[in-house]
């Protein structure tokens, strides 16, 4: 009908794609032994969406006939399959909520506009009417940050932005590109790439994922050690709030005063939705490589990582995983066929005569970008540092296969859904001098908290983004819940959940580093940035709604609300 094409409404992606197991014969006893959850066990399908007890819309006649006087009568859609759709993100209690039927408060209209002016004109309606406006881009969030509170007695119009998809123009002496918000990664990527551009911002949500979703939540992609953050990477932003346009110019730095757009990114929908964004472009790299290493130990892949950053090398990526991550990481391998397979096991029985011990082995992925002559200068350097701190190189090949999969992982947390495990992430960031500490400390968390539950657990964890000062850690945890009961499943889900997230907050670290706050995390916001911290940012947010029309409950801790 609109051209706008969506996620499955019971999970990632797309359908008829799915993760299958069976052509990796070392992944189903590994799981087996770690987590306790038989991959072979008979799969629960989702249910059918006829099966659903969709509550009815709660829509207005008067807010109605606005809506559908600000983009169309056909792009006003009250369809129970949209609305349901636009009701969860995909974080893990999500998907268990959807899958079990539980729909406390639905979106009660899904509105797609074409234009800012559009935009306008919805978001005035909507105030006006003193309903609920949340922004939609591409539904990959994981936060929390997309669901209306179940208690909202007031309409909820979900504001897709999908319509609004094209890279506008680009300005090719300054290396910006003026792109609609709700423009997914590849095909944002795919109209730039024809003009010679790239603007290198690679998630793990890229195929799902859009450019005003990334701006909202802060997102940050496996290349920003090159290209940098959203944060960096966004110059200039057009958002529309009640009754008028915030304008900011792409400039390439400014004095003007504290950030207005500092204060729009990672505002999740609460002071605005952004309609369009100038950002950072470059020129396709004339060279893209991916190589592997192997470090003895965790803690030497940590330092390599750190040496790395403070060198004179300048990678696109910089990743290592911890032991447990590593040995995940080599169960999900096809077996391996003629000569690589030999070659793999040659290797591993050299490092075992060296004194390796494999099971602490850990894995690292090094990405480069640019001209021969720069690429060449970069993998000397992070020769040497791997060779320093005991790394050896593995090649391309692993680093080519860790490329073309990086995108499908979140479908594996689905499969494990269907056959009753549970699998999720939570991710932060901290100064080299505290990583470790937020390592041993939030792995500890994890596994007291599966203890606490009486159930078998498994946590793993890598390093996805260095900076000057710090990095990010990435962890995952799954466990079986040990209990086919839906509350019951989610209430173990947020005692270990809760516990991770806790960690962050008693190892200094801060509570996510790119997925953003949404309902999830904001019982700590207080605690990561002090209480008047807090203070600020409700103050600029009811400024800007002080009749919580924005996407409320978001961002903010429950009491702070006004």
């Amino acid at each position: 009908m609109n051209g706008v094409s969506h996620q499955k409404w019971w999970g990632w992606g797309v359908e008829g794609v799915a993760f299958n197991y069976r052509d990796k014969p070392k992944m189903a006893p590994f799981v087996l032994d770690r987590v306790g959850i038989d991959l072979g066990a008979p799969a629960t399908p989702p249910p059918s969406f006829e099966d659903l007890d969709v509550p009815a819309p709660r829509l207005g006649e008067e807010l109605a006939e606005r809506l559908r006087s600000a983009v169309g009568d056909e792009h006003v859609v009250q369809a129970d399959m949209d609305r349901v759709v636009h009701t969860y993100g995909k974080g893990l209690a999500d998907l268990v909520r959807v899958r079990a039927g539980d729909l406390p408060r639905v979106p009660d209209v899904v509105v797609y506009p074409a234009d800012e002016d559009q935009v306008r004109a919805v978001v005035d309606a909507v105030v006006a009417a003193d309903a609920v406006l949340i922004p939609f881009g591409g539904g990959s969030n994981i936060s929390g940050s997309l669901t209306p509170p179940p208690d909202e007695q007031r309409a909820v119009v979900s504001l897709d932005l999908g319509r609004m998809n094209r890279v506008l123009e680009v300005d090719e002496a300054a290396g910006l590109a003026r792109i609609q918000a709700g423009v997914l990664g590849p095909d944002m990527e795919e109209q730039l790439v024809a003009r010679g551009w790239t603007m290198g911002h690679q998630p793990d949500s890229f195929r799902h994922s859009t450019l005003g979703g990334w701006i909202a939540t802060r997102s940050s992609g496996m290349q920003s050690d090159k290209y940098g953050d959203i944060a960096d990477i966004t110059r200039g932003l057009r958002v529309v709030q009640p009754g008028k346009v915030v304008v900011l110019r792409p400039l390439p730095s400014t004095s003007s005063g504290p950030s207005v757009r500092e204060m729009i990114l990672g505002s999740e929908g609460r002071m605005g939705v952004v309609t369009e964004a100038w950002v950072n472009v470059h020129r396709l790299p004339e060279h893209r490589e991916i190589i592997a290493y192997l470090y003895p130990t965790w803690s030497a892949g940590l330092a390599a990582m750190q040496e790395i950053s403070t060198s004179d090398a300048a990678p696109s990526v910089t990743r290592v995983s911890d032991a447990n991550e590593t040995a995940f990481s080599l169960s999900t391998q096809k077996k391996s066929k003629g000569i690589s397979g030999k070659v793999s096991k040659v290797l591993f029985d050299v490092l075992r005569r060296r004194g390796w011990d494999l099971d602490a082995a850990c894995l690292s992925y090094i990405g480069y970008e640019g001209g021969a002559e720069h690429v060449g200068r970069n993998k000397a350097i992070v020769a040497k540092i791997a060779k320093k701190h005991g790394g050896i190189k593995l090649g391309k090949g692993p680093g080519t296969l860790y490329d073309q999969k990086k995108f499908d992982t979140p479908y594996i947390r689905d499969f494990l859904l269907d056959i009753g495990g549970l699998a999720d992430v939570s991710e932060t960031a901290a100064p080299w001098s505290k990583l470790m500490d937020v390592y041993t400390g939030t792995v500890r968390a994890a596994q007291d908290a599966f203890a606490r539950l009486g159930v078998k657990g498994f946590v793993m964890c890598h390093l996805s983004h260095s900076y000057h000062s710090g990095a990010c850690l990435y962890f995952t945890f799954a466990f079986a819940p040990g209990t086919a009961d839906v509350d019951a499943q989610l209430e173990n889900y947020w005692a270990v959940k809760n516990a991770v997230q806790q960690s962050f907050m008693d190892t200094g670290a801060t509570i996510s580093h790119h997925h953003g706050v949404g309902t999830d995390h904001a019982r700590w916001l207080e605690e990561d940035i002090s209480a008047a911290g807090a203070d600020v940012m409700v103050g600029l947010l009811r400024s800007v709604d002080p009749g919580r029309n924005l996407n409320p409950g978001t961002l903010l801790p429950a009491h702070r609300e006004w």
